[in-house]
């Protein structure tokens, strides 16, 4: 067993908030775990801070006309709440904008450096003549050479997960003014990767084959396997940490050779602050470092970071990398700028208080093997027929009975029947089974085995039914009760690395506070007596641990969605490009007039054709249009129209149409009239 634990939780960018899919892939998993090993008491050192050195912070500020620090400085604040909001409980929350973090990244480049471990080339770079700069990989888009998505970034492919550089892509351009950049020379810093590749194939392919997630073995072999490059180490901009040695002038540090260094400055950070040695929470072989992140970090944490700390030559190596897969929203993938998430803020404005909710939904449909959807209808359904009516229910009937029937004191049993020992003895086994799932990083199956103890009690209950033995058998109904509280308690402590706030909420209903020595993890399976006879737990109606979420809640967020959708279309809503050029008297061949409809019905056997009587001031005539998907013929009776009367008539389904209407399209892609509205138009005159 390990001396202690240092758990890194990847550093979220500070260019927006965070949502959903941060928590599911990263977050709430690296919590579970961190909170199982303090409860198990085990020494923990739980890392993360914002990474405030990416390019997308570079440019946010220029589309918000603000700087760079103003950007890190808001988000890094909002992300910090969310967390603190969501009970993620790190031990420190740095920020790499520090200076603990710029002395600790120069320090740890200038130690490469002076190993000779990097490489110095020239090399070309794109470049953006217009913008004078050259261009980092986040201010170059193109298609992505894999899988021809043709908005990859200049270092990953957003759609297949794919780390490349800017150079390989097709057709880039600038993400500044949209030009095509050009090639042009530069001196760069790069580390080395295929000096490492034996150790790697050693340490991962063959150390690790049998505890690494498949889906990250997997990606690390296929990197391995195609043979690892040097990469660049440093970058042409002047937003992040100076190259710290000769020639790196107008140079910084690349963001993902100084963010995973973030990890090591936070460590110091906390470590100066708890009076403790942050050396032995990176170089002591009796730590245990474990790495959460989502699957687009793994070639990261897994090849770049490892050769890094082994080429320093004094650090510890990851024992694990439980990287995740991608959380889609409702059928579709997650998007910041698409504005298809939900972010944890507004989460919290219409759901106040319900935190564990979201964590146990997230937790419960975890990507941990493969990509996962969220949707509004899964959350309602953990929710109600999981949270309220099993783990919910059964703590609200304990406390009740407890209370009606003993003011609240918990009984003295008399002799357990065989169904009490047999239900005692299944609640000492669950911090086990609970534990051998974290522990094997199988969060969402551990949520199942606690969500199971909850079911334990209510089949319990409903089976030796205390309320009527309370009529009949008092002796009975106290040993009932004081087992359902014996697991009832169990619950308050098991519940925390899922449901930490839950498990204060229920933790005060039994009074945990008052008891000589509240229970740990052990404990649970150790101890016969969890809340011993005389203890009294708290009076009067019991506070709801969860509560039912209606239909109108739910279709609300499903709203929302619906809007960024449809905002999502109009923006990308490509405006067709001008017909063929042609002349004045071209125009003045059509005959457009002011109409009003008069009738209108839906054509019988088609959805898209409503028949309309129109008076266009010459004639009441019969028109043909394609309207019916977008209005029902009430709708349209009386509409003022702008028709085209001396279009060829022609036949459609066998109605002779007489003209055309003219349509035309909002910004969300609905149908809407061309209309002549100005007030003592009369129908039949002539638009010109």
């Amino acid at each position: 067993m390990p001396k202690r634990y240092t758990i890194t939780a990847a550093l979220p960018y500070t260019n927006g908030p965070i949502h959903i899919g941060h928590l599911a892939g990263v977050y709430v998993p690296a919590d579970i775990y961190s909170r199982y090993l303090r409860l198990t008491g085990n020494d923990v050192a739980f890392i993360c801070g914002s990474d405030e050195h990416g390019v997308p912070i570079t440019i946010k500020a220029k589309k918000e006309g603000v700087t760079p620090q103003d950007i890190v400085d808001k988000y890094h604040a909002i992300i910090k709440t969310s967390f603190e909001d969501f009970g993620i409980s790190f031990d420190n929350y740095s920020r790499t904008s520090a200076k603990i973090h710029h002395d600790t990244a120069s320090e740890f480049f200038k130690t490469l450096y002076n190993k000779n471990e990097f490489v110095e080339e020239v090399s070309e770079q794109l470049y953006d003549a217009e913008a004078n700069q050259f261009l980092a990989d986040r201010f170059v888009i193109g298609t992505c050479p894999k899988c021809g998505y043709e908005e990859a970034y200049g270092d990953q492919c957003e759609n297949c997960g794919t780390s490349h550089n800017a150079t390989d892509l097709i057709n880039p351009k600038s993400a500044i003014t949209g030009n095509t950049p050009t090639l042009k020379e530069t001196k760069h810093w790069f580390l080395p990767l295929n000096k490492h590749e034996e150790f790697l194939r050693e340490w991962i392919l063959k150390g690790h084959k049998k505890d690494w997630k498949p889906n990250v073995y997997g990606q690390v072999k296929s990197w391995i396997d195609d043979g690892l490059r040097p990469r660049a180490v440093t970058r042409d901009l002047d937003w992040g940490i100076p190259v710290p040695v000769e020639g790196g002038e107008g140079k910084v540090l690349y963001v993902w050779f100084d963010a995973p260094i973030g990890y090591i400055s936070a460590t110091k950070e906390w470590a100066a602050r708890a009076s403790k040695n942050w050396e032995d929470y990176w170089k002591d072989e009796d730590t245990k470092l474990v790495h959460f992140i989502g699957k687009d970090n793994i070639v990261f944490h897994c090849i770049i970071f490892p050769s890094m700390l082994k080429a320093e030559g004094s650090y510890i190596l990851p024992e694990n990398v439980p990287a995740n897969e991608f959380l889609n929203l409702e059928g579709n993938k997650l998007s910041t700028s698409k504005n298809w998430a939900v972010w944890l803020p507004e989460y919290l404005e219409d759901f106040p208080n319900q935190q564990d909710v979201l964590r146990y939904a997230l937790t419960a449909n975890a990507p941990e093997t493969k990509d996962n959807d969220f949707t509004w209808k899964d959350f309602q359904a953990r929710n109600n027929n999981e949270l309220v009516a099993i783990f919910g229910n059964f703590i609200n009937r304990v406390a009740v009975l407890t209370n009606k029937y003993y003011n609240g004191e918990i009984p003295q049993p008399s002799a357990f029947k065989p169904i009490d020992e047999a239900t005692l003895a299944a609640v000492k086994a669950y911090p086990a089974v609970i534990a051998s799932s974290i522990e094997r990083y199988r969060f969402r199956e551990g949520s199942q085995e606690l969500m199971n103890l909850a079911r334990l009690g209510n089949k319990y209950l409903a089976d030796e039914e205390p309320w009527k033995t309370i009529k009949t058998d008092e002796e009975r109904t106290k040993t009932v009760m004081f087992v359902a509280l014996q697991i009832a308690s169990a619950l308050a402590v098991l519940s925390e690395p899922f449901l930490p706030f839950t498990s204060d909420k229920l933790k005060s209903i039994l009074c945990h506070s008052e008891l000589v020595s509240e229970s740990n993890w052990e404990d649970i399976s150790i101890k016969d007596v969890l809340l011993p006879s005389g203890h009294s737990i708290q009076s009067g109606k019991p506070e709801l641990l969860f509560s039912k979420i209606e239909d109108e809640t739910i279709q609300k967020q499903l709203d929302k969605l619906e809007a960024s959708k449809k905002a999502n279309e109009a923006a990308n809503k490509k405006v067709e490009p001008q017909k063929e050029e042609i002349t004045f008297d071209d125009f003045t061949k059509l005959d457009l007039r002011v109409g009003t409809i008069l009738e209108a019905e839906k054509m019988p056997k088609t959805k898209k054709l409503l028949v309309l009587k129109v008076d266009t001031g010459i004639d009441t005539r019969t028109i043909v249009s394609g309207i019916a998907e977008s209005f029902s013929p009430e709708d349209v009776i009386g509409k003022r129209v702008t028709v085209l009367v001396n279009l060829a008539p022609r036949k459609l389904r066998g109605v002779e149409s007489q003209g055309m209407i003219l349509m035309t399209e909002d910004k969300r892609g609905n149908l809407v009239f061309v209309n002549p509205n100005t007030e003592g138009v009369a129908n039949g005159l002539k638009i010109s």
